[in-house]
Protein backbone atom coordinates (compact mmCIF):
# COMPACT_ATOMS: atom_id res chain seq x y z
CA UNK A 1 0.00 0.00 0.00
CA UNK A 2 1.54 3.46 -1.18
CA UNK A 3 1.99 6.13 1.09
CA UNK A 4 -0.52 8.99 0.46
CA UNK A 5 1.15 12.48 0.65
CA UNK A 6 -1.28 14.89 0.75
CA UNK A 7 0.54 18.33 1.06
CA UNK A 8 3.87 19.33 0.35
CA UNK A 9 5.99 20.12 4.33
CA UNK A 10 8.14 23.21 2.95
CA UNK A 11 11.26 23.28 1.04
CA UNK A 12 14.83 21.51 2.22
CA UNK A 13 16.51 24.83 2.03
CA UNK A 14 14.07 26.63 4.69
CA UNK A 15 15.86 27.07 8.33
CA UNK A 16 13.34 25.39 9.71
CA UNK A 17 13.79 21.97 8.00
CA UNK A 18 17.58 22.09 6.39
CA UNK A 19 19.46 21.15 9.59
CA UNK A 20 16.98 18.07 10.16
CA UNK A 21 17.12 16.88 6.51
CA UNK A 22 20.99 17.70 6.63
CA UNK A 23 21.36 15.29 9.40
CA UNK A 24 19.04 12.59 8.39
CA UNK A 25 21.33 12.95 4.94
CA UNK A 26 24.63 12.08 6.79
CA UNK A 27 22.98 8.99 8.71
CA UNK A 28 21.51 7.57 5.38
CA UNK A 29 17.66 8.21 5.78
CA UNK A 30 17.57 10.87 3.62
CA UNK A 31 15.08 8.97 0.50
CA UNK A 32 14.86 11.58 -2.66
CA UNK A 33 11.75 11.14 -5.26
CA UNK A 34 13.54 11.80 -8.57
CA UNK A 35 10.14 14.16 -10.80
CA UNK A 36 11.03 15.52 -14.18
CA UNK A 37 9.86 19.01 -15.17
CA UNK A 38 6.46 17.82 -16.73
CA UNK A 39 5.89 15.58 -13.58
CA UNK A 40 6.29 18.56 -11.09
CA UNK A 41 3.39 20.15 -12.90
CA UNK A 42 1.08 16.51 -11.82
CA UNK A 43 -0.49 17.34 -8.79
CA UNK A 44 -1.92 13.80 -8.56
CA UNK A 45 0.89 10.99 -9.28
CA UNK A 46 1.36 7.67 -8.21
CA UNK A 47 5.37 7.27 -7.87
CA UNK A 48 8.16 5.92 -6.72
CA UNK A 49 10.88 6.88 -4.98
CA UNK A 50 14.88 6.23 -4.99
CA UNK A 51 14.72 3.50 -2.26
CA UNK A 52 11.71 1.99 -3.26
CA UNK A 53 8.93 3.44 -1.39
CA UNK A 54 5.46 3.90 -3.30
CA UNK A 55 4.02 6.89 -2.65
CA UNK A 56 0.43 8.17 -3.93
CA UNK A 57 0.46 12.10 -4.04
CA UNK A 58 -2.54 14.16 -4.09
CA UNK A 59 -1.86 17.85 -3.66
CA UNK A 60 -4.57 20.50 -3.08
CA UNK A 61 -5.15 23.09 -6.01
CA UNK A 62 -3.25 25.84 -4.31
CA UNK A 63 0.20 23.20 -4.12
CA UNK A 64 2.70 22.60 -6.68
CA UNK A 65 5.98 20.05 -6.63
CA UNK A 66 9.22 21.41 -6.76
CA UNK A 67 13.01 20.82 -6.62
CA UNK A 68 13.74 20.87 -2.82
CA UNK A 69 10.33 20.36 -1.58
CA UNK A 70 9.70 17.94 1.36
CA UNK A 71 7.20 14.93 1.68
CA UNK A 72 7.92 13.07 4.66
CA UNK A 73 10.06 14.09 7.41
CA UNK A 74 9.88 11.91 10.68
CA UNK A 75 12.67 11.34 13.47
CA UNK A 76 13.87 8.65 11.33
CA UNK A 77 13.65 9.30 7.59
CA UNK A 78 13.02 12.29 5.66
CA UNK A 79 11.58 12.30 1.58
CA UNK A 80 12.15 14.90 -0.84
CA UNK A 81 11.43 15.68 -4.45
CA UNK A 82 14.64 16.19 -6.77
CA UNK A 83 14.53 17.51 -10.63
CA UNK A 84 15.79 15.49 -13.23
CA UNK A 85 17.56 17.27 -15.87
CA UNK A 86 15.16 19.51 -17.64
CA UNK A 87 15.92 20.77 -21.01
CA UNK A 88 14.88 24.01 -22.19
CA UNK A 89 14.40 26.07 -25.37
CA UNK A 90 16.20 29.42 -25.13
CA UNK A 91 14.37 32.06 -27.23
CA UNK A 92 15.64 35.39 -27.84
CA UNK A 93 13.85 37.45 -30.31
CA UNK A 94 15.11 40.13 -32.40
CA UNK A 95 12.73 43.20 -32.33
CA UNK A 96 9.82 43.35 -29.88
CA UNK A 97 7.38 42.34 -32.77
CA UNK A 98 9.27 39.62 -32.92
CA UNK A 99 9.05 39.05 -28.96
CA UNK A 100 5.13 39.60 -29.65
CA UNK A 101 4.73 37.07 -32.79
CA UNK A 102 6.59 34.58 -30.58
CA UNK A 103 4.59 34.92 -27.22
CA UNK A 104 1.48 34.73 -28.75
CA UNK A 105 2.35 31.50 -31.30
CA UNK A 106 4.33 29.71 -27.99
CA UNK A 107 0.84 31.18 -25.89
CA UNK A 108 -1.30 29.26 -28.18
CA UNK A 109 0.64 26.08 -28.13
CA UNK A 110 0.36 25.77 -24.61
CA UNK A 111 3.81 25.21 -24.07
CA UNK A 112 5.55 25.35 -20.44
CA UNK A 113 7.02 28.51 -20.20
CA UNK A 114 9.29 30.45 -18.19
CA UNK A 115 11.06 34.13 -18.55
CA UNK A 116 14.32 35.40 -17.63
CA UNK A 117 14.57 39.14 -19.14
CA UNK A 118 14.26 39.42 -22.63
CA UNK A 119 14.73 35.85 -23.04
CA UNK A 120 11.50 33.43 -22.80
CA UNK A 121 12.67 29.74 -22.50
CA UNK A 122 10.49 26.70 -23.32
CA UNK A 123 10.53 23.76 -21.54
CA UNK A 124 11.47 20.56 -23.98
CA UNK A 125 9.25 17.27 -23.68
CA UNK A 126 10.03 15.13 -26.24
CA UNK A 127 12.60 16.12 -29.53
CA UNK A 128 13.76 19.51 -30.18
CA UNK A 129 13.67 19.04 -34.10
CA UNK A 130 9.34 19.16 -33.00
CA UNK A 131 9.53 22.70 -31.38
CA UNK A 132 11.91 23.75 -34.18
CA UNK A 133 9.38 22.74 -36.70
CA UNK A 134 6.01 24.26 -34.59
CA UNK A 135 8.46 27.71 -34.66
CA UNK A 136 9.28 27.16 -38.12
CA UNK A 137 9.42 31.00 -39.95
CA UNK A 138 10.70 32.84 -36.78
CA UNK A 139 13.63 30.57 -36.68
CA UNK A 140 14.54 30.17 -39.94
CA UNK A 141 14.05 33.99 -41.07
CA UNK A 142 16.20 34.46 -38.02
CA UNK A 143 13.72 36.61 -36.55
CA UNK A 144 14.14 34.56 -33.13
CA UNK A 145 17.65 32.77 -32.18
CA UNK A 146 17.30 29.66 -30.59
CA UNK A 147 19.47 27.34 -27.93
CA UNK A 148 19.66 24.15 -25.95
CA UNK A 149 20.05 24.76 -22.23
CA UNK A 150 19.73 21.82 -19.33
CA UNK A 151 18.68 23.40 -16.02
CA UNK A 152 20.07 26.82 -16.88
CA UNK A 153 23.74 25.38 -18.42
CA UNK A 154 23.75 26.92 -22.17
CA UNK A 155 24.22 24.43 -24.96
CA UNK A 156 25.42 24.66 -28.56
CA UNK A 157 23.06 27.47 -30.37
CA UNK A 158 21.15 25.01 -32.19
CA UNK A 159 19.80 27.30 -34.82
Amino acid sequence: MPLKISYVLGSRFDPSFSERIHHLEHRNSLDELRLSGAELDRRRLLTTTERGEDLAIALPRHQRLFDGAVLLLEEARAIVVRTTGQRWLRLAPHSINDAIELGYHVGQLGWRIRFEGELLFVAVEGRTENYMVRLGQLLWSRRVRMSVVEDGVSGEPAC
